[in-house]
């Protein structure tokens, strides 16, 4: 599976940007999806994630409520939708698939990575 993102970039605090990520080589109904991040010197952390096979959704309490993960099945193709984004926003995002059909946040259960797409978010 090869996954290729875009769309992150610089916003001010408050504003909006939907990163996509764009999955080809293999059923991509199938796959759990999931966008991760990392801050340079940190961990990466789980984000959001979607399911392959129930469209059940996973947040981190630092984004529940402002930020939305889904797909589209007919593009290969998962969004994050981000709102109100804050400087601790800022970040490095990576978008992540797993043959596993259900819903994880586990980085080590996804087998497939981007190459990641930068947000920067000012204050």
């Amino acid at each position: 599976v090869q996954l290729v993102e875009s769309g992150g970039g610089l916003v001010q605090a408050g504003g909006s940007l939907r990163p996509s990520c764009a999955a080809s080589g293999r059923t991509f109904s199938s796959l759990a999806m999931g966008w991760f991040r990392q801050v340079l010197g940190k961990e990466r952390e789980a984000v959001a994630a979607i399911s392959g096979n129930t469209g059940r959704t996973y947040y981190a309490d630092s984004v529940r409520g402002r930020f939305t993960i889904s797909r589209d099945k007919g593009k290969d193709t998962v969004y994050l939708q981000m709102n109100s984004l804050r400087p601790e926003d800022t970040a490095l995002y990576y978008c992540a698939a797993s043959i596993r059909p259900w819903l994880t946040s586990r980085e080590r259960e996804y087998d497939y990575w981007g190459q990641g797409t930068q947000v920067t978010v000012s204050s």
